[in-house]
């Protein structure tokens, strides 16, 4: 009797343990990241879809590209995987990381003190300034010029750390605006409704692309920032295989080509 008790005890301990290895790739201190993206065949990519021209909707099919989404589907390409791209509010992006909803942050995520302590990231593969954009003819040349005004950014960004990061200028707001998007932003600044947008460069270049005359953007800037891939802290093997293929598609040319698509130039940091 007790030697039954004994085996089915010793059963029930193998199958929780293979249980919570499926749940956790770093059960037994193996990390078995990237096998687990491998046996999954797919990596889910979350991203902000209004992030153009990282990553958005392209009017009449819906479909998101830009260029996260070209990089990220040549990288898994070469890890013999797909990309299932996953829309999520910029400010619950790092939770849905972190609860397992995705298994990435590819959307022009900037490394940043505070979202260091929460993953570990890719090597650095793009560039972008903080930058001011404000209407055409506007008065404001630059942060001085902010005294007394309404300056807007996206809730949750780069940007809004970068400018709060600026005490001088702030002390000397009026009002500080946040956005789900900066589009919206940009649309209340098209309005007047305020001054002044603090947003990523490589996004309002975009934009004020194909919108000649709207925007200006400023000399003046809150910043550079570099942008990376965001993994969970124990996911090293899966990053480490992530930043093997950007070296790669760094050294034969093919993320400046990427590049050259949707900046007209490379803009890739070596």
């Amino acid at each position: 009797m007790k030697r039954a008790a004994a085996i089915m005890m010793f059963c029930l301990s193998f199958v929780l343990c293979a249980f919570a290895s499926a749940q956790n790739p770093q059960v037994g201190n193996a990390d078995r990241s990237f096998e687990m993206i491998k046996a999954k065949g797919a990596i889910v990519l979350g991203l902000d879809a209004s992030f153009p021209p990282m990553g958005f909707r392209e009017k009449g099919s819906g479909e998101i590209i830009g260029f996260d989404i070209d990089l990220a589907r040549e990288a898994a390409r070469r890890l013999g995987l797909t990309v299932t791209p996953k829309t999520i509010a910029w400010n619950r992006i790092i939770p849905a990381l972190n609860g397992g909803d995705v298994d990435v942050i590819w959307s022009g995520l900037s490394i940043v003190p505070e979202r260091q302590q929460q993953m570990i990231f890719s090597k650095p593969y793009l560039e972008s300034r903080q930058a001011l954009v404000v209407a055409k003819g506007s008065k404001v040349r630059g942060k001085a010029d902010l005294a007394g005004k309404k300056v807007g950014h996206q809730f949750g960004s780069s940007s809004e750390r970068a400018l709060r990061a600026d005490p001088k200028t702030v002390n000397t707001l009026t009002e500080i605006s946040a956005y789900p998007n900066n589009q919206r932003a940009l649309d209340d600044l098209a309005a007047g409704r305020v001054d002044a947008v603090v947003m990523d460069e490589v996004e309002a270049r975009y934009i004020i692309s194909r919108k000649q005359g709207a925007f200006v953007i400023l000399a003046d800037d809150f910043g550079t920032e570099q942008y990376a891939v965001g993994f969970r802290k124990g996911d090293i093997a899966f990053r480490d295989a992530v930043d093997k293929v950007l070296d790669e598609m760094k050294k034969d040319g093919t993320i400046d080509r990427i590049a050259a698509k949707w900046f007209g130039g490379a803009v890739v940091t070596k």
